[in-house]
């Protein structure tokens, strides 16, 4: 599954959000989610990371690299074996990208998805000075 391409946006005046989704397995075991567009605040929403219906019964490890604070440290956000638990699903688990995606161990495949959130902060920024000084 490849990631949607959403740099042909040009110019946003509302928010949007698109599905996202990313397969991690043997010759691919990283993916990386960056945003080019610095005019735009970007956030990923991860929800749901499961194996395919192919994946051996190992024990397949899913980590995040993602910038906190001024390091970057791996960390393990899904344990996934597929005779216990083929599937995990989040709520509110947000990342700011740029975020790399890790197959740890095992061999998948292994699907991310969730969705991209992109909004204008110009945009951003007139609604609050409009919602604020008409208050």
């Amino acid at each position: 599954m490849d990631p949607v391409d959403v740099s042909s946006i040009s110019s946003l005046s509302k928010p949007v959000c698109v599905l996202w989704g990313c397969e991690l397995n043997g010759t691919q075991r990283k993916f990386n989610f960056e945003v080019e567009d610095d005019l735009l605040e970007n956030q990923l929403f991860i929800k749901t990371i499961c194996l395919s219906e192919d994946a051996s019964d190992d024990l397949h490890v899913i980590e995040v690299e993602a910038r906190i604070m001024q390091d970057v440290r791996p960390i393990p956000i899904a344990t996934l074996r597929a005779s216990v638990q083929p599937m995990v699903s989040f709520y509110c688990f947000e990342l700011m990208p740029p975020v790399t995606f890790n197959l740890r161990s095992g061999q998948g495949p292994v699907y991310i998805s969730g969705q991209h959130f992109m909004l204008d902060l110009e945009e951003e920024e007139k609604f609050y000075s409009l919602r604020s000084s008409s208050c």
